[in-house]
């Protein structure tokens, strides 16, 4: 067996399932040890809400977490947002003044200060007035010459990040980093901010049964032979995509 990279978010992904997430971890450590696998958690939390899962669910320790929709990554157990990737996101980001443009926007909530990050906006964008305020803010954001882009999840999450930050991003300067070819990648998901795991290359990708419409949209939309559907939910159906793509046995 070859040692792969596994990259996967972790709410309704790999977390959701407890009695499949027990088998996957302990397959996913025993491969670690045995033949070298890197394991990365990729989520759209901020450290804190990712330290209360980690607990609430007794989570194994990754290699690496990508943290805040792609904006921190941090490697093996530190406390530090790795420097190289925050100098590669620094590049045209201006955090205040995306704060001053957010405020224009009555429909636009703040979300609590723990999701307010260095590279990060987060707000609350109800469904019914994305659609209107979406266009408007990009607009006004671009004018300002910010190198930004919006990530809009599950109806209700609005993230103003770098250009340059997403999860699939963050996942390949990770295996550029320890030298994993894109077959030997792995990624899962189930959603909205997921779709950039999926889409930056020829990784191999596992969507889960239980995935959102969004992605499940998108997934029709630009269909691949290197990404698979499961069937069982969360992490059922990564143990379901890892032995389909010969991962494990």
């Amino acid at each position: 067996m070859k040692p792969f990279l596994f990259v996967t978010d972790l709410d309704h992904t790999f977390v959701g399932n407890d009695a499949a997430l027990t088998e996957l971890s302990q397959r996913l450590d025993q491969h670690r040890q045995e033949h070298g696998t890197k394991i990365v958690y990729a989520t759209g939390r901020s450290p804190i809400l990712y330290r209360e899962l980690q607990q609430e669910k007794n989570l194994m320790q990754p290699d690496a977490l990508v943290l805040s929709v792609g904006t921190e990554i941090y490697l093996d157990g530190n406390d530090h947002p790795d420097a190289a990737w925050s100098e590669i996101l620094s590049a045209g980001w201006d955090r205040e003044l995306v704060l001053k443009i957010v405020k224009f926007f009555p429909e636009l909530a703040l979300q609590p200060d723990s999701e307010q990050r260095t590279f990060k906006v987060s707000c609350f964008l109800h469904q019914e007035a994305a659609a209107n305020i979406l266009p408007q803010l990009e607009a006004e954001l671009l004018n300002c010459k910010l190198n930004i882009k919006l990530i809009y999840s599950s109806g209700i999450d609005l993230d103003i990040v770098p250009l340059t930050s997403d999860k699939g991003q963050a996942m390949q300067f990770l295996r550029q980093k320890w030298k994993f070819a894109a077959e030997q990648t792995v990624v899962c998901g189930d959603s909205g901010n997921d779709i950039a795991l999926f889409a930056v290359g020829n990784e191999r990708g596992i969507i889960v049964g239980n995935a959102r419409k969004e992605l499940l949209q998108w997934h029709n939309e630009y269909p691949a032979n290197y990404r698979y559907l499961a069937q069982a939910v969360c992490a059922g159906g990564i143990l379901e995509g890892l032995k389909y793509f010969g991962f494990l046995e």
